[in-house]
Formats: C-alpha cells, sequence, structure tokens
C-alpha cells in the first residue's frame, strides 16, 4: 500500500452526501393548509473533516463512512411528518451525530420545492455533531414573484411589471435547537410590501423589500435580498440586484433602546427639544448649494459667505415675499473641504470648494440673486468665465424641481447661462469638485433630470476620469486666533470671521500623519502631572515640541483620569489661557508664536475663553456631551451650547468617544460587532448632531478621536487600534464616513498591562510599567495609527515619536 506524506492537511476540508431524496410529509407554508402534504424532501449532508490521513494513508479507518450516514438518514427520517423543515434537518442531525465516532463539524441542508408562494425553501442547519444547543441557522425562499411598478421609462411609469425575490436570512444566535421562521408570514410580507412600491431602480426596491422584512424577523437577523426584473433585457434572463442588510443598516426604523448605549443614539432628537430655532410652521424648500474660492483667504472668504447666506434680509432689503414672515435661509448640512485642480481655466491658483444644503421660504430665482449679491459682498470681481473669483456660488438643486428660465428657443447649448437659473445645474456630471461635496451629504438624492443617485453619478465619474478624483484633497483650515481687531469688515451684525492660519489636508498620497504633542498644565495627570504646570516648564515643553517636530500643541488643564481631582471654570482657565499667551508672544522665536494650539476640554467657556486668547483647535474626550453617563438634560444643553460656541468661533473640534469615567462601562455585548460597532454608532451619533441641523457645525472642521483607553477593554482597545481605519470606511448607515481621525494612545495603562503579560512557552514573566516607561510600546501603537491612516497621533515623546512616524509613513505610504 503506498503513503504519500506529502498531501497536506486542511480544516477546510469536506464530504458532502448530496441530495439524498427522503419522502415526507411536510406544511408547504400556506396560510390555508388543512394538513401536510406528501412530497420528497432533499437533504444535504457536509462534515468539516480533516482528511489528511486518510489521504496520505488509504486507510478506511480514517475515513469517513458516508454510506452508513445515508442509511441512517433515508430510514429513520422517511415517511414521517414535519411541521416544517427545521425538525427534518433536526431528526437528520441526530442520525449524522449518532453515526460519528468523533464530534465533527456538520451542516444539513433540507430543501423543499413546490412551497406555497416561490418555487423552493431550503433550510441550512451548521453546528458541531456533539451538541444540539445554539446554531447557525439558514433560510433560503427562492422564487417570490408579483408585479410592481420599476424602472426610469415611461411606460415603466405607468404598467406594472413582474419582479422575483430570492431571500437568504441568516440567524447567528438562534434560541432554541430549531429556532424557525413563519414562511407564510415573510412571503406574504414581501409581496404585499413590494406590489405597492413605484421606485425607480432595483437597488431601492432591494432595500426597501430589506427592511419590511427585518421587521418579521429576529433583531440579530441579516438579510440578503436578490431582485429581478425577468422581462428588463430581452436577451438575458434577467438584472439582479443582490443586498445584505441587518436591522442596525435602517436607524430610523429600528431605533436603538436606551438600554443597548445608554447616553447615546439619543442627541440628534434630544437636541430639538432644547434648541430655540424652529421653522416648523413654516413651508420651507431644499436647496442644494456648491461654493468655491480661489482668490486672498479662500477659506475665509467661503465661511463669511455661508454667514451672509443666513442672513438674506441684510442684502434683499427690496425682497418682497407672499404671505407673512421675512426672507430665511438655514444651513442644515455642509460638506468636506477640498483643494482642487482649477477645471476649464486652468492657469489660476488652486480652489478650495464645498457645498452646503438649505432650507428657505426664498423662491429658486430670488435665492440665485442672494447667491451673486454675496459674491459681490465677498470681494468677487467679473472676469473671464470660470476664471478667478473670491467667491462663487451656484444653486444646484432646489427641491427635485426642473427649472430653465432661459426662453425656450435658447436653450440648445450652455453658453448662455449668464444671468439665468438652470435647476439641477446642467454640468454637475461633469464636475467631481461638485458632485463629490453634495454625495459627502445626500449621496441617495436621485438627480431629477439624469435619474440617478448622487453617489452613483459621482462613481461613474470617478471611472471615467480618476485623475478628477485624485486632484482633490480633503482639508482642515485652522483660524488664526487672538484677533487683531473686533468685528467683521463687511457687516456690523456678523460674528468675527477669523482669517486662516493654515490647513492641513487629509487622505491624499501628499498627505501626512500629523503630531499633537501633549502639553498637560495639571498636577495630576497620569503621565505627565506636575511636570509642566509651570509657565516656564510648559513653554519649555512647547518650544521642545515645536523644534521637535510638532504640528499642533494640546493643552489641557482638567485631568480626565478617574478619581481626578475637581477643578472648577476659572481655575482652568487659569491654568491654560496663561500659556497660550505666552506662546502667542514669542515673538523671536515665530516658529513657536505661529504653532497651532488646540484646547484639551469638555467645558466650553473654557473653551470660548482660551480660543479668544489665541487657540485654534477645541479637543473635547466628552464629545460635547459633558461628564455624565448616561445621557441626561444637562448633557443635551451643554452640547448645544459647545455645538454653538464651537460655530460662532469657526475652530475644528476633535470629538472623542467615551462613555463618562474612563475606567467604566466598557461592556460592547450588544452590539454584533463588539466595539467597534459601538463606537461607530454611539460617536457617529454624536457627530451626526454636531453638523446637521440648524446651527450645526461645518463638517470640515470636525476630526475624530475613537477614545482609545476610554471605557473599554484591553482587546477593546486592541480592535479600535487594529481596525481604525474601518471606523470611517463605507459601512451601511454609518454616519462617519470620510472624516479624518486623531488617535492617541501615549502611554496609555492598557499598554502597561499588556506589558505585564508573561510568555506562555518560555521564562519571561512580563513586568510592570510606570506611564514614563512606556515609550517603546506607545511607538508600536504609533505604527499601527499610522498604517491605520490616521490623520494625526496624539503622544508625549515628541521627538521620538516623530521618528516613528517618519519612519512608519514611508513604510506603508
Amino acid at each position: 500500500m503506498s503513503t504519500d506524506h506529502s498531501i497536506p492537511s486542511s480544516t477546510l476540508d469536506a464530504i458532502h452526501v448530496k441530495d439524498i431524496r427522503v419522502p415526507v410529509y411536510i406544511r408547504s407554508g400556506s396560510a390555508n393548509e388543512q394538513a401536510p402534504a406528501e412530497g420528497t424532501a432533499l437533504v444535504t449532508i457536509t462534515l468539516f473533516h480533516d482528511v489528511s490521513i486518510a489521504a496520505a494513508t488509504d486507510e478506511l479507518s480514517y475515513s469517513i463512512n458516508y454510506a452508513e450516514i445515508y442509511e441512517r438518514v433515508r430510514a429513520n427520517c422517511s415517511g414521517k411528518h414535519y411541521a416544517n423543515l427545521g425538525e427534518l434537518v433536526a431528526q437528520a442531525h441526530a442520525q449524522v451525530a449518532d453515526s460519528l465516532v468523533q464530534p465533527t463539524h456538520v451542516k444539513i441542508r433540507a430543501k423543499q420545492t413546490k412551497i406555497s408562494e416561490a418555487s423552493s425553501f431550503t433550510f441550512e442547519l451548521e453546528r458541531d455533531s456533539s451538541t444540539t444547543l445554539t446554531a447557525k441557522h439558514t433560510f433560503r425562499l427562492e422564487g417570490i414573484t408579483c408585479s410592481t411598478i420599476i424602472g426610469v421609462n415611461e411606460s415603466e411609469r405607468h404598467t406594472n411589471q413582474p419582479v422575483t425575490f430570492d431571500i437568504t436570512v441568516r440567524r447567528r444566535l438562534a434560541e432554541s435547537p430549531i429556532d424557525f421562521i413563519d414562511l407564510s408570514v415573510l412571503t406574504r410580507t414581501i409581496k404585499e410590501h413590494a406590489r405597492g412600491t413605484s421606485f425607480l431602480t432595483l437597488e431601492a426596491l432591494a432595500s426597501s423589500v430589506a427592511s419590511r422584512a427585518l421587521q418579521t424577523l429576529h433583531a440579530d437577523d441579516e438579510i440578503t435580498v436578490k431582485a429581478s426584473k425577468p422581462e428588463a433585457l430581452s436577451e438575458a434572463e434577467a438584472p439582479q440586484v443582490e443586498i445584505s442588510r441587518r436591522h442596525q443598516d435602517f436607524p430610523a426604523m429600528f431605533p436603538r433602546g436606551p438600554e443597548p448605549t445608554p447616553g447615546f443614539g439619543k442627541m440628534t432628537t434630544l437636541l430639538a427639544s432644547v434648541s430655540p430655532i424652529s421653522s416648523a410652521k413654516k413651508k420651507l424648500a431644499t436647496s442644494g448649494i456648491a461654493l468655491g474660492s480661489n482668490i486672498g483667504d479662500r477659506f475665509a472668504n467661503i465661511e463669511t459667505a455661508l454667514r451672509l447666506l443666513e442672513r438674506p434680509a441684510s442684502l434683499l432689503d427690496d425682497l418682497k415675499l407672499e404671505g407673512e414672515g421675512e426672507a430665511e435661509v438655514a444651513i442644515v448640512n455642509t460638506s468636506f473641504m477640498y483643494e482642487t485642480m482649477p477645471m476649464y481655466v486652468t492657469d489660476q491658483p488652486r480652489f478650495a470648494n464645498c457645498a452646503c444644503v438649505v432650507e428657505t421660504n426664498l423662491p429658486p430665482t430670488e435665492l440665485l440673486r442672494l447667491l451673486k449679491k454675496i459674491e459681490v459682498t465677498v470681494g468677487r470681481v467679473p472676469s473671464i468665465r470660470n476664471g478667478p473669483r473670491a467667491v462663487d456660488l451656484d444653486v444646484i438643486l432646489y427641491n427635485s424641481d426642473i427649472i430653465d428660465t432661459r426662453p425656450s428657443d435658447a436653450r440648445r447649448n450652455l453658453d448662455n447661462l449668464e444671468g439665468h437659473l438652470v435647476v439641477p445645474h446642467p454640468r454637475i456630471a461633469e464636475r467631481c469638485f461638485v458632485l463629490q461635496p453634495l454625495a459627502d451629504m445626500i449621496p441617495d438624492f436621485v438627480h431629477p433630470v439624469l435619474r440617478k443617485p448622487i453617489g452613483t453619478l459621482l462613481r461613474t465619474l470617478e471611472s471615467a476620469h480618476p485623475e478628477d478624483v485624485s486632484a482633490m484633497i480633503k482639508v482642515m483650515p485652522f483660524p488664526q486666533y487672538p484677533l487683531a481687531e473686533n468685528g467683521s469688515p463687511l457687516n456690523r451684525d456678523l460674528p468675527v470671521i477669523p482669517p486662516t492660519a493654515r490647513y492641513w489636508t487629509f487622505g491624499h498620497p501628499s498627505s501626512r500623519t500629523y503630531v499633537m504633542a501633549t502639553l498637560n498644565a495639571t498636577p495630576d495627570s497620569f503621565s505627565d502631572g506636575s511636570v509642566n504646570n509651570t509657565l516656564d516648564a510648559a513653554m519649555a515643553y512647547a518650544t521642545k515640541a515645536i523644534a521637535s517636530g510638532a504640528d499642533i500643541i494640546d493643552i489641557g488643564g482638567y485631568s480626565t483620569r478617574p478619581d481626578a481631582a475637581f477643578v472648577s471654570d476659572e481655575e482652568e482657565i487659569n491654568r491654560v489661557v496663561p500659556i497660550v499667551k505666552a506662546i502667542r508672544a514669542q515673538k523671536d522665536t515665530p516658529d513657536v508664536a505661529n504653532a497651532l494650539i488646540s484646547i484639551d476640554t469638555f467645558r466650553y467657556t473654557v473653551a470660548e475663553a482660551a480660543v479668544l486668547a489665541g487657540v485654534n483647535c477645541i479637543n473635547d474626550v466628552y464629545a460635547f456631551g459633558g461628564p455624565d453617563y448616561p445621557l441626561n438634560q444637562a448633557s443635551v444643553r451643554h452640547f448645544a451650547q459647545f455645538r454653538r460656541v464651537s460655530r460662532d468661533l469657526g475652530v475644528p473640534v476633535i470629538l472623542m468617544h467615551s462613555r463618562g469615567d474612563a475606567g467604566s462601562n466598557k461592556d460592547y455585548s450588544t452590539f454584533s460587532e463588539g466595539v467597534l460597532e459601538g463606537v461607530r454608532r454611539e460617536l457617529g451619533d454624536r457627530v451626526d448632531a454636531a453638523v446637521t441641523g440648524r446651527g450645526g457645525i461645518r463638517r470640515w472642521l470636525i476630526m475624530l478621536d475613537p477614545g482609545i483607553g476610554f471605557s473599554k477593554t484591553i482587546e477593546g482597545n486592541l480592535a479600535l487600534l487594529r481596525h481604525a481605519s474601518s471606523l470611517t470606511s463605507s459601512v451601511e448607515g454609518s454616519t462617519l464616513l470620510g472624516y479624518p481621525q486623531l488617535i492617541g494612545t501615549s502611554k496609555k495603562s492598557f499598554l502597561g498591562k499588556i506589558l505585564e503579560r508573561k510568555d506562555d512557552d518560555g521564562p519571561y514573566a512580563g513586568r510592570v510599567t510606570e506611564a514614563r516607561e512606556r515609550g517603546w510600546a506607545t511607538a508600536a501603537a504609533v505604527t499601527c495609527a499610522v498604517q491605520q491612516g490616521a490623520a494625526a497621533i496624539r503622544v508625549h515623546d515628541v521627538q521620538e515619536m516623530k521618528d516613528v512616524v517618519v519612519v512608519a509613513s514611508a513604510i506603508w505610504s
């Protein structure tokens, strides 16, 4: 007998016994069924088993006797009455388990054809052969057919078409050995819902069906919907869209209760209860507006234009509106800010481009007139078409209206747009610098002429012209404080518009990882308490940090470590403001005097005082909600006040995820993906509340901090660090897509706990460390942060960690 010892083993080895025909009496799923019908079920057995020994020796004793499994299933499962396929599969599983000597991972699938309102139904069970406890259950309904309105063509908008759905439900946490779904309820729900829809796209139909079907299922179930239009293409079986969704992908339909996420998931809703601004009684239009600038202080120009936009009465003093009330324009959403190459006329400076969504009672032509007034006020000088301008504003969308004010015989080309309004903007599909900002805010909005979502138009343009995308760089401008003079040069009623000190770039090959130096002006911080809490020591640290490569100095006056001593607002201000003023006073060392500074505080009073003294950025470990946990009305009022202060000052803000006391509230078990999903959803709610709605902060001024070391276990911290990039990647239902991240791991206690671990297979017993001894551990964490695409890292030892960033960036770029 020959033996081949070169044959490898694999955990993916499997033995299948396919489609065992089992005569049964089983219910079809019809609501009117009186008794189980006689039929044949097809049972497939899959045994995940390492076949390497049997393959190498060719000995029967190492093989699985699939003939015995077949005989046992046929003999003990045939001719019986079953309420559903689940009971048949459970019986088959028992026969397989009895026939196996060693426990084996088993998958059993049973298929039933010609069931009520579908062509087939398959149930699949996966578990170890040694247990009858919880397991993976998969339910698959194929061929659910009905008719509905679907499509963009004129004929499709008036005539029903057949559509076919294949549905797969995955139940990972079954509540009983066989936890079955009600087939009749699910199929009827899908058909009745689909018949009542009239979508333009299969994508929208599939998503709608998924959301409705999930209402009949368990909270942790996942559903896959395949939607097909069999009559759409003459020489193909059918176009088909396939999507997979869970409850959390439809947050409006399946809101999280207070228990899984206490203190989170409510801010956006509760904010309305403390906000004094309301236009609920007014009928307002929604408009998308694009902004651009490439002359002078581009970012200050755009911010000035946005402030003027919300004060229409000051510029349209001759406006007469129907009915009562004054002109109203409210910004309710903003995009990221981008630096872009000029288009059409390329011999001019680079542009800053963004977009906003507004609610307004202005008619579209009056809105256009307001935009032109703003351009003149900010300083646009008429020049060549598509040429340089201090600021340029365009009405891109107005509700879903289609508007063209040109005479009907003058609409053959786009050379005569001056002085007229054409909405949607006729060149939107060719302009990445317009589509990308719109996609930041309203990716699913369907273009009323092209009948495609904004996100789809952007992806199409990206595929055709990838160079346009690579030429767009996401930026964050930092304003310059303290101000040289009070007031705005344009309008005494305007809040101060600070000039731009500098700006950072993100997510581009030319971008780099920025270094934030930590300056704690406290006696009790965990790492450097009492080290830099005198003015001389603080200045020495700041000067050395800037020389060592720090891009920003983060000054804190109140320790957030557990059990830190209480500090009043006044005392915190007195700790940090003198340092800020001292830095700004270093006229002999301009690198220090002009350095970017952030204020590490959770109090808006301290933040405001620090910014007016010379700070450029706010860093809040509680994401505007204050230290209370869980969320309460005081938290909401605190959030509203902090948001107002931040917007008025126009400074970037860093919003960190935390749950009150840093050492508590570490349980994320209610989230199916654990801490990653928890942070994504909880921090996402805060960010969404900060950006959207009236009084929101500009999206381009927000940076995220996942809060490593705050309310997370050691493994949770490692998971966040290891998968940091996934927090802001494209995840269904997430509101964090595209935001830059700051990651702070420097010398934290979870690194110390890891350093205490002994080697399981060696004599090393680990070591206990103080915070000051965790520099090398911090270096490892910083390297991972760079690899994950962090926009910035927060550290204590600037020179050493700058070296780490430089080398890690060279490796991972």
